[in-house]
């Protein structure tokens, strides 16, 4: 499967961007899928997943509240819908598909199969 993220920009602290990962093939619904974070000089961090289906979500403690994960499975397509950024949000975004079955939620992005290309959040200050 390929992925492809976008929807990233430039936002003020405390602003909204919504990020979405298309994904090519028709085994979309197979797969977990989940959303990393790498900002400069930092290893790339768990953001939030999603089970097959949608129906179980799992995220990271700094951005509960805040994020909310959802897929299309009819569109091949997952979002990320981010509110209240802040500063420490900025990095760089990643979709990543999971082809374990019964996804689970995993934290390491050693347990995720495809990759997106990323794309670059900036919250300023």
């Amino acid at each position: 499967v390929q992925l492809q993220a976008s929807g990233g920009g430039l936002v003020q602290a405390g602003g909204s961007l919504r990020l979405s990962c298309a994904a090519s093939g028709r085994t979309f619904s197979r797969y977990g899928m989940g959303w990393f974070r790498q900002a400069p000089g930092k290893e790339r961090e768990f953001v939030a997943g999603a089970s097959e289906s949608g129906g179980r979500t799992y995220y990271a403690d700094s951005v509960k509240g805040r994020f909310t994960i959802s897929r299309d499975n009819a569109k091949n397509t997952v979002a990320l819908q981010m509110n209240s950024l802040k500063p420490e949000d900025t990095a760089v975004y990643y979709c990543a598909a999971d082809r374990t079955p019964y996804y689970s939620g995993s934290t390491r992005s050693e347990d995720y199969d495809y990759w997106g290309q990323g794309t670059q959040v900036t919250v300023s200050s």
